[in-house]
């Protein structure tokens, strides 16, 4: 090779080195056209893999940046669809408690370090948001789903969990308003535990309560209740009557008593009442007085009167079943009913 062609191959290989630095990955390697020496040859081909090697890097540079412009839409889209939906999400940093992101903070407008506007109005819980701890939880690392009160009756069930978010260690929460749902629980709860009639609880809630009672072994007085001569006020007075009766009654005894003690319908006429502790001679007492006042009670149409058997609950030395409680309660009132038959026998039956 003479002096001239090598040059123009050096001069050439340099042309083609530099179009490669600048970034030109379209660059084409030239033909040489004559024959090269061995050192020509090698540093050709080491160029023409580099060539090759920027137009594929150049090409995943382009894809990466189709990729990061799609990420980058598809987060606008999401950011405004959570924007949109009820629940609230929250990005609250773990360190600073500073609230780095909200679905519901406007455009424009600055919350770092505070809770937007839309949740200084809406959750009046927002402290407990900035201040949440799931090492306090017991599940570090795991989403934790817990419930809170807010103002005028409302209820918010939360699921909070860690996250990283932008390179910063963060919790998200995740609020949903459940007020709704808590009052229809609320609702049918009622109504599955309360007796139609006369709006007190019934036979269902007595069980349960009573077995309750009976598997943590604590001390309680039940009163077993009869309303004397129901069957005769419907027969002769007609049914409206007998519910007069009825409520007149449940009326009598709940003004009698906290609204804390159990009182319970556990059938057409008989009712159940529970008290806290052991106080069987107290409640006798007081139902002796208040049957009295019953009795006293001058509707013009039909006497008025009940009877009534008292059983204590005897906690952690209790060994009977509910069935027991209520057949000695049944037999104590019995002997109260005998007793008003004899003083009204036409009313008691």
């Amino acid at each position: 090779m003479c002096d001239n062609d090598f040059h123009q191959v050096v001069s050439a290989l340099a042309d083609y080195a530099q179009k490669l630095a600048s970034g030109d990955a379209s660059a084409v390697l030239p033909e040489l056209g004559f024959s090269a020496d061995e050192s020509l040859k090698r540093l050709s081909e080491s160029l023409s893999r580099m060539g090759e090697q920027m137009a594929a890097l150049k090409e995943a540079m382009v894809r990466t940046d189709r990729h990061a412009a799609l990420i980058e839409n598809d987060n606008e889209l999401l950011v405004e669809l959570l924007s949109r939906r009820n629940e609230w999400l929250l990005v609250v940093d773990t360190d600073s408690k500073e609230v780095l992101y909200c679905n519901k903070r406007r455009n424009g407008e600055d919350g770092k370090d505070a809770v937007c506007e839309t949740c200084k109005k809406r959750l009046s819980f927002q402290s407990e948001l900035l201040e949440w701890n799931d090492a306090e939880y017991g599940s570090v690392d795991q989403y934790n789903v817990w419930e809170v009160e807010g103002e005028n009756e409302t209820f918010y069930r939360i699921t909070s969990f860690p996250v990283e978010w932008k390179d910063r260690n963060s919790h998200v929460h995740i609020v949903v308003d459940v007020t709704d749902e808590k009052k229809m629980a609320h609702t049918l709860t009622s109504k599955a535990y309360r007796d139609p009639g006369t709006g007190i609880r019934n036979r269902l809630f007595f069980e349960e309560y009573m077995d309750g009672i009976l598997k943590e072994r604590r001390e309680a007085t039940l009163c077993y209740l009869d309303l004397d001569g129901l069957k005769y006020v419907n027969d002769t007075f007609g049914h409206l009557e007998g519910d007069i009766y009825i409520q007149t009654f449940v009326e009598v005894i709940r003004s009698n008593f906290r609204n804390d003690d159990t009182f319970a319908r556990t059938g057409g006429d008989e009712f159940c009442l529970v008290l806290t502790g052991r106080i069987k001679d107290l409640i006798d007492r007081k139902m002796a007085e208040i049957l009295e006042s019953f009795q006293a009670v001058d509707n013009g149409e039909y006497q008025c009167s009940f009877s009534y058997g008292i059983v204590e609950v005897e906690g952690k030395d209790n060994e009977w079943t509910l069935d027991e409680i209520l057949q000695q309660a049944d037999a104590a009132m019995y002997e109260c009913k005998r007793r008003n038959k004899e003083k009204y026998p036409a009313l008691v039956r």
